[in-house]
């Protein structure tokens, strides 16, 4: 048995802090077989480094897991304010400070770059991939003495739906983030079949869902409800419909089992109507985000989406005749961009009725993503450039500031159009300060909860 010291270092509350699930995961994993695990949530700490430091002197950890959320908040107005791999970098400088336990990384930002994280943070070892296997083996191969050949350690197979395990939520930080957010969040599946250009869920999860069994993941629910008190959830899955109808399976155990919770979750805007919203609603559906990307058919088409705009436009106005809220988030400057598909775009955004819209302008490049590799071709960025600080695609057929420009006018004075996106957070910090809980964006909704005005 091993005394195992593992840290969320997250601290984006954008757009709402968020329960470490991943952290928890691997805790699950390593107490499973064992080991005596201690979890710190940075965030939770009030981003005390002091905190931190003292918390691992006290342990004693023979191993310390840091899990890596994300490498930057995506948002090209950000900046160098939304880069967090510098935080990480000291997180790990106050570990060995207090401790010459082997530090591991692991977590879906540093699998996406893990030799260049791994170097850059200065940790010993790290994980690619899912880590409840592959973690608590490092630690139980350190224990006896082991050093593996490689630092990185890359996953064998992945874990079957029925594989994935319950997190072990500790009371202290779901206390934290049900006063933050008044909700959780949890996981009924894991993969992504769909191939979007730009995106690296693929690459984390798998080509496929794995699905969770539906009773497993009501039970789960329940017990959460009945041990802390949480009733609104969030489903973390990369898409929460999918077409074998796994979340119509969700749905009917949710109403089968009584479980009397309310949740979102992210969707992919195609092939959803009335009936199957209105069974989701039954079962606790109170607001849907909309994994929309693009506004136009042309832009869709080159960013790999596999629907067209008409199919947004049905699914929008199914949820307006159910008085579900839901919200699209869009990119401009997407590759095929060009200053018709923009004017299009706005256009088309602007029939959406009774439904928020975020937008971005251009596209955080990923590496091993289809949107990387043009890039490269198209001379936006250099084959051998790291990526390790964002780097975004636009468009070269489009003038950004012109673009930036025209969406800004195009949703001028109305609150439910964001853009930038920190003009959104700004306005979810308002309604945060003044005592509501939740995603909060439903209620720029005119059938979203009531009583709420901004300006």
């Amino acid at each position: 048995m091993s005394r195992v010291f593992l840290v969320s270092s997250n601290v984006t509350c954008e757009p709402f802090p968020v329960y470490p699930l991943g952290m928890a995961m691997v805790a699950a994993a390593c107490a499973g077989r064992g080991h005596q695990v201690r979890q710190f949530d940075f965030l939770a700490a009030g981003r005390s480094e002091t905190a931190l430091e003292e918390a691992v002197r006290v342990f004693a950890p023979e191993v310390v897991g840091l899990s890596l959320r994300n490498i930057d908040n995506v948002d090209s107005f950000s900046g160098e304010n939304a880069w967090y791999l510098a935080q990480a970098r000291q997180l790990v400088s106050r570990v060995r400070r207090a401790t010459d336990a082997p530090v591991v990384l692991g977590g879906p930002a540093f699998s996406i770059l893990p030799e260049e994280i791994l170097a850059y943070v200065g940790a010993d070892y790290g994980i690619v991939g899912e880590g409840e296997r592959r973690f608590p083996d490092l630690v139980e191969r350190l224990g006896r003495g082991e050093k593996p050949a490689t630092p990185v350690q890359a996953n064998g197979s992945p874990l079957a739906g029925n594989g994935i395990g319950a997190p072990l939520l500790e009371p202290e930080l779901v206390r934290f983030y049900l006063e933050q957010t008044g909700m959780l969040n949890l996981q009924t599946k894991r993969g992504c079949p769909f191939a979007c250009t730009y995106c690296s869920y693929p690459q984390l999860e798998g080509c496929g869902f794995r699905a969770r069994p539906a009773e497993a993941v009501v039970e789960e629910l329940r017990r959460i409800r009945a041990e802390f008190g949480a009733d609104t959830f969030f489903f973390t899955d990369s898409v929460f419909n999918d077409p074998a109808g796994h979340h119509l399976e969700i749905a009917e155990e949710l109403l089968r089992q009584d479980a009397g919770i309310r949740w979102c979750a992210f969707f992919r805007p195609q092939g959803m109507g009335r009936a199957d919203l209105a069974l989701m609603k039954r079962s606790g559906l109170y607001a849907l985000e909309l994994g929309t990307d693009a506004a136009s058919d042309a832009t869709l088409a080159a960013i790999g989406k596999g629907f067209s705009f008409a199919e947004v436009e049905a699914v929008s106005r199914a949820c307006v005749e159910e008085r579900l809220p839901c919200a699209h988030y869009v990119m401009f400057g997407v590759p095929g961009e060009t200053p018709a598909t923009v004017t299009e775009g706005l256009a088309n955004l602007a029939r959406l009725e009774q439904c928020v819209v975020f937008a971005f302008s251009g596209i955080r490049i990923l590496p091993g993503t289809d949107l990387h590799a043009q890039a490269v071709r198209e001379g936006v960025l250099a084959a051998e450039m790291s990526l390790l600080k964002p780097s975004y695609y636009f468009s070269p057929a489009v003038d950004a500031e012109w673009m930036n420009a025209a969406i800004l006018a195009s949703f001028r004075r109305r609150r439910d159009r964001i853009f930038p996106p920190s003009e959104g957070q700004a306005r979810l910090t308002v309604m945060h300060r003044f005592g509501f809980r939740g995603i909060l964006w439903d209620s720029l909704v005119p059938f979203g909860p009531p009583g709420v005005t901004l300006k």
